[in-house]
């Protein structure tokens, strides 16, 4: 109170009553605001009601791409100017995996629930990297349910994170501490060699989780696949026994749920018993996978996942939750902290007030700014209910069979790989490796279907990854049209 006279508390300066006012980055009247805001939400229920009525994607014309040549804006302007801005220069222009014709790679089409609950998310501008209040809890259960969902134990630990590359680092990091102790993280590996193995349809990230981590991704033993596309078991048990003949430190075994190439399930159950048998971690690279455990019928193909120490998948694939939302589970909770806890005084919990909840997603990952995420994988769950998004993740997998059916029957066209999951990999018999790269550009400036291409037994080739819940029949049978009306 100014003019305070208590013993030891100094008065405030007079001047200061008469000081300016603080900057504001708030409108003294939000009218305009308010109607502009309504009017972006409007444009942005329009967009999704008529997506089939746009191309899946559209190249950006050098004009709009010269826009953002521009220097540091010193002044502001208009915000109903700067959102027209973004209709013309920025909207037309995204990635496409909205569209049911984006089959390029394995993104999710995002909902209209997940787009409500990133703005509700914003606007409550929560850090979830501590403290004591709700969100912080929305990410809790949303662990919960993904452990209950992976069949580990209900009291695993895990975070959300920006992607299942993120979430493999997170895994390698927990298992580098598990197999070489505490010690490691103030002295780094020494001399232990520590090596890993996967299998050569592996996502390239766990080798750069490998190299961020400080191992080095040459510590990454990539073994063969079958011919399904699985790793070939027989290689594991030699390859782990050759490492420690030569004084390495075999640590970490990462299988895969869904390889990037063609969507196979290594057997997790027989790696699951080849990491107990040599008391090594056991880790899951489920990023798109994870959801087919939602369907009765497709959750036997992922059995053993429950055996994993780890398990890393995301929510914006299958799931259909808005970018970004990764998620990391690990079986013993305690991990996260070994690997991660620090001590910095101002991070400190508490017993009491809003210091207090511990443990903080802070000392169970490398990150304290972190957005709240969790809502939008909350309120996707919560609207539509495990049965209904694995009924999608399942509908993707028939649309995958009549494809490949299709292909079968076609005598241009020829199926290069077991179709395991959702993902469609073929050639036209009549065109050779680079013209495979050159239709599915040809597909894409045209605006009539996405489609990405991949090499399959060092052939490159068409590669179709059905994931959009928007995606019906009649959108994959368009896949063939298009292919062969471009194809000569």
């Amino acid at each position: 109170m100014t003019g305070s006279t208590r013993p030891g508390v100094p008065p405030l300066d007079p001047a200061g009553d008469s000081s300016p006012d603080p900057v504001t980055l708030d409108p003294e009247d939000d009218t305009a605001l308010r109607a502009l805001g309504h009017r972006m939400l409007d444009d942005l229920f329009d967009d999704l009601a008529n997506l089939r009525d746009t191309p899946p994607w559209r190249p950006m014309p050098d004009a709009v791409r010269h826009a953002w040549r521009q220097p540091l804006p010193r002044a502001g302007a208009d915000p109903a100017a700067i959102y027209d801005f973004y209709r013309r220069h920025i909207a037309p222009y995204g990635v496409g995996n909205r569209h049911p014709r984006f089959f390029g790679w394995v993104q999710g089409g995002g909902t209209a629930i997940g787009m409500l609950a990133d703005l509700l998310a914003a606007g409550l501008n929560a850090n979830c990297g501590g403290r004591d209040h709700a969100p912080i809890e929305v990410e809790r259960q949303v662990i919960r349910w993904s452990a209950e969902m992976l069949g580990l134990p209900e009291d695993s630990g895990g975070l959300l994170t920006t992607g299942t590359s993120m979430a493999n680092l997170i895994a390698v990091l927990a298992a580098r501490t598990a197999a070489l102790g505490p010690a490691v993280r103030r002295h780094g590996i020494q001399g232990a060699r520590p090596t890993a193995y996967a299998s050569e349809a592996a996502h390239q990230c766990v080798a750069r989780a490998l190299d961020m981590a400080g191992i080095g991704a040459d510590a990454l033993r990539l073994l063969p696949c079958d011919a399904a596309g699985r790793m070939d078991l027989t290689a594991l048990p030699p390859s782990i026994a050759a490492d420690r003949a030569a004084g390495h430190t075999p640590f970490l075994v990462v299988g895969t749920a869904g390889s990037v190439d063609t969507g196979a399930i290594d057997d997790l159950d027989a790696i699951a018993a080849c990491c107990r048998q040599n008391g090594l971690w056991f880790h899951v690279d489920a990023a798109f996978g994870a959801i087919a455990l939602l369907s009765p019928r497709l959750r036997p193909l992922l059995a053993g996942i429950g055996q994993a120490n780890s398990v890393a998948f995301d929510f914006h694939k299958w799931a259909q939750v808005p970018y970004d939302a990764g998620c990391i589970v690990v079986r013993d909770a305690g991990a996260l902290p070994a690997a991660f806890a620090g001590s910095a005084a101002y991070l400190r919990p508490a017993a009491r007030g809003l210091a207090a909840g511990a443990p903080w997603p802070v000392d169970l990952g490398p990150e304290l700014s972190r957005g709240f995420r969790a809502l939008k994988v909350w309120m996707t769950i919560r609207t539509y209910g495990a049965d209904r998004l694995g009924a999608v993740a399942e509908r993707c997998c028939d649309l995958a069979q009549r494809l490949a059916s299709a292909i079968g029957r076609s005598p241009a066209l020829e199926l290069m790989a077991p179709v395991a999951l959702n993902i469609v990999c073929f050639r036209v018999r009549a065109l050779d490796d680079a013209a495979h790269d050159r239709l599915a550009a040809e597909l894409q400036l045209a605006g009539r279907t996405v489609l990405s291409c991949t090499t399959i037994a060092g052939r490159r080739v068409l590669r179709a990854a059905i994931v959009n819940h928007r995606t019906t029949a009649g959108d994959v049978n368009a896949i063939l049209t298009d292919v062969l009306a471009v194809s000569p």
